[in-house]
């Protein structure tokens, strides 16, 4: 007769107890024995078989929980059990194995300081004195009970309930004998007696959509990245060339996976002269159309495109031919799908409780709860993973502003102050500059970017000094105002100089990047080249002095794909990039124009060592001033100079006196009208002479951007 209540029996037995492991496995009597206790329902016999080929036999006591006594504690064991017309099943007990989580774990988890979360939680290969299978652990702090259902038990979890680890909120389980590739969920019994399916928001990796369970992964990749890693960590991207490539994986070419992109996008990158390249979220999404931005999955790249390891290859092979990798991260909401984290364990979990701080109505998401220890840790190790597992050189943190303001996107009486009766919200800025902080010291060389679109102030400012700590932000008032400007006819620019010049004002306020991002081509506003005025010559001509102007304005840049060569129709996530048009001469010659505007901006020093620096920057214009003509010169830390000159109107400027930094030779490093991009050919015969004033008298081409070098 067992000493274990009935109704704590039947509990287990239906696979709902909370603490299984004090049932199941192996226990002390008070008699000295030990009594093993399996769960066997519709066994005919069960027999504990131990390391020592000691044979016990159990008998069954209720619901399918056997019982039988050992005079000595096996060190180890199996549970053999027939049943009728069927071979014997014989397996590993998961119930006599300790907790794969210590004490120091639970406590940095509760604490909200476990930089390495992704270790504990969340499913892992393991293997003790030589049994293997795979630990699961989730954070499910309002749960009843927990369990394990998957590929392994025909997704039917009451045989594998996880036991809790008390005020952690935490549950746990090894299973020996599983292995990586095994797909699972937890099934979870809330409050209110409701038994719910989620995936694992620590797995590493997923089904492909629409399918929707967790798979064990476990990574067995040799990166060949070191001397990357070791040079990146030596050197700050603030006073580093960064030309950024902007990319969707599944629309760049359809059809590629991680590792099928590799070569294609190293010779693209190559080709083109970038430096780095940016992806939208890679991390598990539910909805394509989402284009990654409602991440239900923080810690799986989405396996639509392979493994994990297919992306360690795709970053490691960016890496080793010398290109920097850049993932958007999405930390500012989460979708509502019911399989992932919304409503987690029955209650509001990750998401705030309060709907005025927990909900973008908007975007029909909802916000995590910033101020929660465990939410904040889950999302400052998701990042850390990032960097950790995939050597990922940045983070562009998405929709920042939406996290900075309580009152983001909404009417009076939608929101709640703060403690202090004002807008901002004090938890999510605790949350981003703690996130900040700690990348940059673990990973030194990375770059944590902020899409913020407000004038929030010191965003980049670092958070000694009470800024946010990123290291970048987007530079989105001179996108609005730049893209404002350059879609007028050539006729009317004179009267809007001010949308072009205002940018400098500012400029050197934050580390900017110039964002020309998927955001700018697309619901309706067009491809860059189909926001330009005049015919296709004109358009094409626009587009060029827009780049090379950009190229030449302090902070760093960063175009979306297609952009660079011209796509004339609006980008779409459900196709391919118009790559036809590159048979078209003029649309091959634009993008020969951004591969040279990316050779020169990395030779030139002038252009990105000291964005940052007001001193290094002087507007030109005189004697002459012309309110078609935006010009000014950028100088490095040694003194040498680059100027730039550009020509908005539709008409070539003859006899144009520019005052230039230093007299003599200056030398054209580019043309933006040169014939071989596509232009007219205007310009002055390779360089321009300043006098002994300072004076040069050059040639302006129409639609046209001059570089220009001193000669020493």
């Amino acid at each position: 007769m067992s000493t274990v209540p009935d109704h704590i029996l039947d509990s287990v037995a239906a696979g709902s107890y909370h603490a299984p492991h004090d049932v199941l496995g192996v226990h002390g009597e008070a008699d000295g024995t030990w009594v093993i206790r399996a769960r066997r329902p519709m066994a005919s016999t069960v027999t504990a078989v131990t390391d020592t080929g000691a044979e016990i036999p159990l008998t069954h006591e209720r619901g399918g929980v056997w019982e039988g006594v050992a005079i000595v504690r096996p060190d180890a064991y199996e549970i053999v059990a027939t049943y009728d017309g069927a071979p014997d099943f014989r397996s590993d007990d998961p119930y006599r194995h300790l907790p794969t989580l210590g004490e120091v774990d639970q406590h940095l988890i509760r604490e909200g300081r476990h930089e390495e979360l992704w270790n504990v939680l969340g499913a892992h290969v393991r293997h003790y004195s030589g049994v293997a299978g795979v630990s699961f652990a989730v954070w499910a702090p309002n749960a009843r009970a927990v369990r394990v259902m998957g590929d392994f038990n025909s997704w039917d979890g009451s045989a594998h309930a996880m036991r809790t680890l008390g005020s952690s909120g935490v549950w746990e389980l090894f299973i020996p004998g599983l292995h990586a590739g095994t797909s699972y969920k937890y099934e979870i019994l809330t409050k209110h007696g409701d038994w719910i399916q989620k995936a694992d928001p620590m797995a590493q990796w997923a089904e492909v959509p629409p399918a929707t369970a967790s798979v064990v992964t476990e990574s067995t990749y040799e990166w060949g990245d070191d001397e990357w890693i070791t040079q990146r960590g030596q050197q700050s991207p603030v006073d580093k060339p960064m030309s950024t490539y902007e990319l969707h994986l599944g629309s760049w070419r359809p059809g590629l996976g991680y590792r099928d992109a590799a070569d294609q996008l190293v010779d693209y990158l190559t080709e083109i002269g970038y430096t780095h390249v940016e992806f939208l979220p890679l991390s598990e999404h539910p909805f394509g159309g989402s284009w990654g931005y409602q991440v239900s999955g923080y810690y799986a790249p989405t396996s639509r495109f392979g493994t994990p390891d297919d992306l360690r290859y795709l970053i490691d092979r960016l890496h080793q031919a010398g290109f920097g990798v850049i993932m958007d991260w999405v930390p500012g909401h989460f979708p509502k799908d019911a399989f992932a984290l919304a409503r987690f364990d029955g209650e509001a979990l990750y998401e705030h409780p309060d709907p005025r701080r927990g909900e973008h109505k908007d975007w029909g998401t909802l916000i995590f709860d910033y101020g929660r220890n465990e939410v904040r840790n889950f999302l400052v190790a998701n990042a850390l993973y990032w960097f950790e597992e995939f050597h990922v050189d940045g983070l562009r943190v998405d929709a920042v502003a939406s996290m900075l303001y309580l009152d983001y996107s909404r009417e009076d009486g939608e929101w709640e102050p703060n403690i202090y009766g004002g807008r901002e919200n004090l938890e999510a800025i605790r949350f981003l500059q703690e996130v900040n902080a700690t990348a940059y010291k673990r990973y030194p060389g990375i770059a944590m970017i902020a899409e913020e679109s407000t004038s929030y102030p010191g965003v980049t400012a670092p958070t000694s000094a009470g800024g946010l700590g990123f290291g970048f932000k987007w530079n989105m008032g001179w996108m609005n105002d730049s893209l404002e400007y350059i879609k007028r006819d050539p006729m009317y620019r004179s009267h809007h100089e001010g949308e072009l010049s205002f940018s400098f004002v500012y400029a050197f306020s934050e580390h900017f990047i110039l964002p020309i991002s998927h955001d700018e081509v697309v619901h309706g506003k067009g491809a860059l080249i189909a926001r330009m005025p005049g015919d296709h010559w004109q358009k094409l001509a626009n587009v060029r002095a827009f780049l090379a102007y950009m190229w030449g304005h302090p902070g760093k840049q960063l175009l979306f794909m297609g952009q660079d060569f011209g796509q004339l129709s609006e980008w779409s996530e459900g196709r391919a990039l118009d790559w036809w048009i590159l048979d078209q001469p003029p649309h091959r010659q634009l993008l020969d124009f951004v591969a040279a505007l990316n050779r020169v901006y990395k030779e030139q020093a002038p252009l990105w060592s000291r964005d940052s620096d007001g001193s290094a920057f002087r507007r030109l214009g005189a004697p002459h001033w012309n309110t078609n003509v935006i010009a000014f010169s950028r100088v490095d830390h040694h003194g040498n100079a680059v100027v730039i000159v550009c020509n908005f109107s539709g008409e070539p400027i003859n006899d144009y006196p520019l005052e230039l930094p230093e007299r003599g030779e200056w030398k054209e490093l580019l043309n933006s009208d040169a014939q071989q991009y596509g232009g007219s050919g205007v310009g002055n015969f390779g360089s321009v002479y300043a006098d002994d004033n300072g004076i040069a008298t050059m040639v302006l081409p129409p639609l046209g951007v001059l570089w220009l070098g001193h000669s020493a």
